[in-house]
């Protein structure tokens, strides 16, 4: 499905660093005692500015790359490093964190807490802000999601589309460097995907440093600056969308995209 009808500047061509704001390197991580090779000496760099989907079939180890990102998976070996930060240990992992905001499929709010609870209980309890100023930034953020009218509602009053877009607002009031999302559109009903996408799409306009996990090929065309596809724990293909969509390079790049593409 379709993220727009027009597409978007491409933000990552746009945005240069000296050094990556996410920089992996020779990642490496089994699960079941070795037997499943979920990344297999994976490398790259993002710059900050830069959006970059990932995409690839169910296995190829998309989701756990970005896992790795802010720690919730432990690498075998490799490293990886956030915004200058190695994640090497406790103190560190936390301090990365704190600059790392995640979306998940699954929407994980508090059902005993209101909309603007949900948003401001992080910044208030981390970040340490005042609860006005935490309610300050939640009813902006809400309004940038567009659900403004939303804030004293509970996450059951709400539909699968804007619960996902207050995740979004939850994590990006922790004034995060990077947002990741892990599949965020995967757990929706078709008719609430452009919802969620169209958020995205406005954070990516915005210039916010993005990695995202996604089947949905119109975001990818819309949004990135690059287009990566996985599939057997590598990196198979890492390119423009135009480049990936329109003439990809590798055998393996063009048989996927000749199944999900109509």
């Amino acid at each position: 499905m379709a993220a727009t009808t027009s597409p978007a500047p491409s933000v990552g061509a746009q945005t240069t660093s000296c050094q990556p704001i996410i920089a992996i390197r020779d990642l490496h991580k089994t699960f079941s005692h070795g037997r499943v090779v979920a990344l297999d000496g994976v490398s790259m760099d993002v710059p900050s500015g830069q959006v970059v989907v990932i995409i690839g079939p169910s296995g190829s180890g998309k989701s756990t790359l970005l896992r790795c990102i802010n720690h919730l998976e432990v690498p075998d070996s490799g490293s990886v490093v956030v915004d200058g930060v190695p994640l090497t240990d406790a103190t560190n992992i936390n301090q990365v964190r704190m600059e790392v905001g995640m979306v998940f499929q699954q929407f994980n709010l508090f059902p005993h807490l209101s909309v603007v609870d949900n948003i401001t209980l992080a910044p208030r309890v981390v970040r340490q802000r005042s609860h006005a100023e935490a309610e300050s930034i939640a009813l902006n953020l809400l309004d940038k999601v567009g659900i403004p009218d939303k804030a004293q509602s509970y996450p059951g009053q709400l539909s699968g589309g804007q619960q996902q877009r207050v995740a979004i607002a939850r994590a990006l009031a922790m004034q995060p460097k990077i947002m990741l999302f892990d599949e965020p559109t995967s757990a929706l009903d078709p008719e609430m995907i452009k919802e969620v996408l169209d958020v995205m799409l406005d954070l990516a306009q915005d210039g916010m440093t993005m990695v995202v996990v996604s089947h949905e090929m119109g975001f990818a065309r819309a949004a990135a600056g690059r287009v990566i596809f996985m599939d057997e724990g590598k990196i198979v293909e890492d390119t423009t969308p135009k480049e990936l969509f329109d003439a990809p390079r590798e055998a393996r790049t063009r048989e996927f995209l000749s199944k999900i593409l109509h």
